[in-house]
């Protein structure tokens, strides 16, 4: 006997309802919003979020500029302990030293060698600013003689007229002059404070920067700890591979410029190197400012023709450094287009002056690792992992 198909049984009135799923109504469209293009739409939608980005900025680099002394004096800091965290390292690990004593150990011998130059730097000064002051005069004189029989003939009467002039000014302004004395005086101070708090914060990253380093990447949320703790290790290698790197661009325009006006026996050829070294850490225009003065010392010491050729020394230097030591050794260090370094040159110029300038690039250097590895491109994957571990305090 066969089975009957259910679909003849007399009992089966009609098919099993299937239900429908219920869908909320759409909501009607706006008639300003249809009425506009696409286009406009997604413009508008991406112009209030840019100015809101840019309110943002503004308000952080208004914060910076408030706290400056604090930031500046902390960036430093980061700076000099990225610097001395290898001499530190192998204090510990050869002489035994605790870590403690290793990291004082490290800034004490900092201070000895910056003291240790600016006092040599600073009798070289004194030793030949007699004989400069003398040759000075004596280059005034000079170009007083050329203003008079030159291609200008101006006459010994309108000169004297111009330094009546000038005296008259210098007297007029002596309330400006003394506003702007105090205010040397008020950044002498805030140089002073600044310098203490580089000391101490530099003493500090040495010795607990693991520690504050964790406390600080766990006031994030879990989900983005570990990447912003990898991402950061790497912007810390490049900031390190910046530093040493500046170093010894800056230490071989301090000794080509410094060895060029020993040999053309320009005043102060110490005094000179040392603010050479010091400018070339704002890279592509501070060696090319403090190579300048050099020029300037050599035109008032010895005339036309030494300053020339001091000329051509610096010159000489900037193109080693512009062809040679920026793209081999810059360029591998922070991995940075010379056209984005003038650009972050001159932006931090702009927002800061000359501390702008100063730390443009390495922040730059350190935003584009971090980017780079947040966005999938590993520039150090030698580093590996390192697994976080958070603390609660940085005690």
């Amino acid at each position: 006997m066969t089975p009957s198909d259910p679909t003849s049984n007399p009992t089966v009135d009609a098919a099993v309802p299937v239900p429908v799923p219920e869908t909320s109504p759409s909501p009607s469209p706006n008639p300003l919003d249809a009425a506009l293009p696409r286009s406009v739409q997604l413009s508008a939608a991406w112009s209030w979020r840019l100015l809101l980005i840019a309110a943002a900025t503004a308000a952080g680099l208004w914060l910076l500029a408030f706290f400056k002394v604090i930031a500046v004096s902390v960036t430093v800091a980061l700076l000099l302990s990225v610097l001395l965290a290898p001499v530190a390292r192998w204090l510990r690990r050869r002489v035994r030293f605790s870590r403690v004593a290793a990291s004082a150990t490290s800034v004490v011998g900092l201070l000895v060698v910056v003291g240790g130059l600016l006092t040599l730097a600073g009798s070289s000064i004194a030793n030949g600013f007699a004989d400069l002051a003398d040759q000075a005069s004596a280059g005034i004189d000079t170009l007083v003689s050329w203003l008079s029989t030159g291609p200008l003939q101006i006459s010994a009467e309108q000169i004297e007229v111009y330094r009546d002039q000038i005296s008259t000014s210098v007297s007029d302004n002596a309330s400006s002059l003394l506003s702007g004395a105090l205010s040397v005086t008020t950044t002498l101070g805030h140089v002073g404070a600044g310098a203490l708090i580089t000391l101490f914060c530099t003493l500090f990253f040495l010795i607990d920067g693991r520690q504050i380093w964790s406390w600080l990447i766990g006031l994030l949320p879990k989900s983005a700890r570990e990447r912003t703790h990898e991402a950061g290790r790497r912007g810390l290698v490049a900031l390190g591979a910046y530093t040493r790197t500046q170093i010894l661009v800056a230490l071989v325009d301090a000794v080509g410029i410094g060895i060029g006006a020993a040999i053309l026996q320009v005043p102060l050829a110490l005094p000179l190197a040392t603010l050479v070294f010091l400018g070339s850490f704002i890279p592509i225009v501070g060696a090319l400012v403090s190579g300048s003065v050099a020029v300037l010392v050599a035109l008032v010491a010895h005339g036309p023709v030494i300053a020339l050729a001091m000329f051509a020394v610096v010159l000489l230097v900037q193109q080693i450094e512009g062809h040679l030591l920026q793209p081999l050794l810059m360029g591998h260090a922070v991995s940075l287009h010379p056209v984005a370094v003038l650009l972050a040159v001159a932006a931090g110029t702009l927002a800061a002056g000359i501390v702008g300038a100063l730390f443009a690039v390495p922040i730059a250097a350190v935003v584009n690792t971090v980017l780079l590895y947040l966005n999938g491109h590993d520039k150090y994957p030698e580093l590996g992992t390192d697994p976080f571990v958070p603390t609660r305090s940085v005690a």
